[in-house]
């Protein structure tokens, strides 16, 4: 699943916003909340993060990820696990690649490993595309946020403290 979006500022800048962990809160509180960071430093690769998930019908809704793979301004991957005990992993990958006029497009690619019948069956009865809106609105409000600076929501935390 992927979803796009141009940003009416420099890879860079887009980049280095997206490299720390603690601003993703900010653009995905809609549908990720009780954000809590794994480590002091939030930047680059290792920065990780647990929330829940606010979907509809979830009884499992913890999640964490971490950042394993990060190169410089034009790629973030995102790896995590979710759902009961865990057993559902994610990949989460932003590209970020240059586009007319000193803007960017920035992509953000999700896959998912569903393990036990019942995870399968529930992601292809809607999760798909709830996750797929959820992520549409979010590119929406990451772009408001840089070229605006509005519509911020609030940092996340480290966990504990």
């Amino acid at each position: 699943m992927s979803v796009s979006i141009i940003v009416g500022r420099p890879r860079e800048e887009v980049f280095d916003y997206l490299r720390d962990i603690a601003n993703h809160a900010e653009f995905t509180d809609h549908y990720l909340e009780d954000w809590h960071l794994t480590r002091e430093n939030t930047v680059g690769r290792g920065a990780g993060a647990r929330f829940r998930v606010k979907a509809p019908l979830q009884r499992f809704s913890w999640m964490g990820v971490s950042f394993i793979d990060v190169e410089p301004p034009r790629r973030i991957v995102e790896a995590g696990r979710g759902g009961k005990f865990n057993r559902i992993r994610t990949m989460t990958v932003y590209t970020l690649e240059p586009h007319a006029g000193g803007t960017t497009h920035v992509e953000l690619s999700i896959e998912t490993e569903p393990v036990t019948i019942s995870d399968k069956l529930a992601e292809a009865l809607g999760a798909r595309r709830w996750i797929r809106r959820q992520n549409k609105r979010a590119l929406k409000r990451l772009r408001r946020i840089l070229e605006e600076g509005a519509g911020r929501g609030a940092r996340a935390t480290i966990a504990g403290g």
